[in-house]
């Protein structure tokens, strides 16, 4: 099986320039003019390799027959070309991950519209610097001073708090 040549880039230049930070564009440039060169001397180059003129060789060659085993092995002389043993395990790669990504974006775009509904909120709130404590036990229930419910030492942090009888294990009755 021959190889089959190689008559352009198979990389979208554009849209890959598109997704690269601005930070790293000197290294895609480079990377870009690198793969450049190298199709261009890969094309500069003809698809097969000249024919051998046997003729020549055997009029300036003396010893009878030598030409003719050469001619003999380089015509039987065949270098495979590597089997693609690869492609169809890079397609199932590609394939999952594809799945990992669609299911990367649902996720993410679930995340969005619950920020977005918890951006929402905030931003209808009063300011901050504006709020009395009132409006700011309103806003934030679990997080406001309750000293008639609730009441706590100061610095009113959950550290500093006498422990609730509550909260504390009671002995198992025998």
């Amino acid at each position: 099986m021959a190889a089959k040549r190689i008559a352009k880039s198979s990389i979208n230049w554009a849209r890959l320039a598109e997704q690269v930070p601005e930070h790293q564009r000197n290294m895609y440039q480079a990377f870009k003019s690198k793969s450049d060169g190298y199709l261009r001397r890969v094309l500069a180059y003809p698809e097969n390799p000249p024919a051998i003129e046997w003729s020549q060789y055997k009029a300036k060659i003396p010893v009878a027959g030598m030409v003719d085993e050469f001619q003999k092995q380089y015509t039987a002389l065949k270098i495979p070309y590597p089997p693609d043993t690869v492609s169809s395990q890079i397609d199932a790669l590609e394939k999952d991950i594809k799945q990992d990504i669609e299911n990367f974006k649902k996720e993410s775009n679930e995340r969005i519209a619950k920020f977005e509904k918890e951006l929402a909120h905030l931003n209808s709130l009063i300011p901050y610097d504006q709020m009395t404590m009132e409006d700011f036990k309103d806003a934030h229930p679990e997080l406001a001073l309750d000293p008639l419910n609730k009441p706590t030492f100061w610095p009113h942090i959950p550290e500093e708090q006498a422990e609730d009888d509550a909260n504390e294990k009671k002995p198992a009755a025998h």
